[in-house]
């Protein structure tokens, strides 16, 4: 009896999982996700935030974060290390 139960609860499980991969791992939601954090960026330094406080919070480079303040997005992501 309880293998029924440990089938249903893996089967359950995989699609949490399958619904997790599709949401959070497509190329859709990882644009969405983008342009919240860039919608975000923007806000901060509308609040006074300077580039380089949030280029360093963002570990990214100040020129990545100007594109974006600009309007425009980076053709590929660069992070600083």
């Amino acid at each position: 009896m309880g293998r029924g139960r440990d089938d249903m609860a893996g089967l359950l499980l995989l699609g949490l999982a399958v619904v997790l991969h599709r949401t959070v791992a497509s190329k859709r939601a990882t644009e969405r996700i983008r342009a919240r954090r860039n919608a975000m960026v923007r806000a901060a330094h509308r609040r006074g935030v300077p580039v380089p406080r949030l280029a360093a919070g963002l570990g990214l480079t100040e020129g990545w974060v100007r594109k974006v303040l600009n309007g425009r997005g980076p053709a590929v992501e660069e992070e600083t290390t």
